[in-house]
């Protein structure tokens, strides 16, 4: 779920309080956690999960080990949260609100695709949810259970603003909105690790045109 809006995204969330114990509490425990999970998706979305050390992570959120483990009882803990929060966080600003405050489907998907990031940070970064399925889905069942609700929320909000478009009279129906959301997720995906691949922003806003032409095919006659 490519995003030209992370660190705007960020600003604006992780201030739930944990339940963890063990070191010592935060002076301001909602900015420190939140710097934490802030400082682990960037370095993650930067080298990877098992490329990125503790020692980085709490470097760049400029928090000690024991605020760590006051609240992430491991890496593994904190990699959790950071897909159960940051990620989900901005599928659902970029996906999941948009979709369910459409007017039009087609239209807002146009403009979602016709509207991803070129800037050199993020077509070297790529998506951040494929990267971990790539890297830990086959490794570590908890992140593989939870990358996969992270696809199956991002194909639900696509299949049922489709749904309801059917309803509306502005999409085909003859289209199953399921199959139809899936194949517009997998293709989306396909042309960012493509551009990532080549590191070419033309690969990607070309990839996001052929793709709206498509959406095109999908509106209802005369709607």
């Amino acid at each position: 779920m490519h995003t030209s809006r992370y660190v705007s995204i960020l600003a604006g969330m992780l201030t739930k309080k944990s339940s963890k114990v063990g070191g010592p509490v935060p002076r301001n425990p909602e900015r420190t956690r939140r710097n934490l999970l802030e400082a682990a998706f960037e370095e993650i979305h930067k080298s990877g999960f098992r490329g990125t050390d503790l020692e980085t992570i709490l470097e760049r959120a400029g928090v000690t080990k024991g605020a760590l483990y006051h609240y992430f009882e491991s890496k593994e803990d904190l990699g959790y949260a950071v897909v159960d929060e940051v990620i989900a966080e901005i599928g659902r600003e970029k996906w999941l609100r948009p979709l369910q405050k459409a007017e039009n489907p087609i239209d807002v998907l146009a403009g979602i695709f016709l509207g991803s990031s070129t800037k050199p940070e993020h077509i070297r970064g790529g998506c951040p949810v494929n990267n971990l399925v790539l890297e830990m889905s086959p490794l570590d069942e908890g992140f593989r259970k939870r990358l996969a609700k992270q696809f199956d929320d991002w194909r639900d909000a696509i299949a049922g603003a489709l749904r309801s478009g059917q309803q509306r009279g502005l999409v085909r129906n003859d289209l199953d909105p399921e199959e139809t959301a899936r194949f517009l997720m997998a293709t989306y995906e396909g042309y960012i690790s493509l551009a990532k691949n080549s590191q070419d922003a033309e690969t990607l806003q070309s990839g996001m045109r052929t793709m709206a032409k498509y959406l095109e095919t999908l509106r209802a006659k005369g709607a």
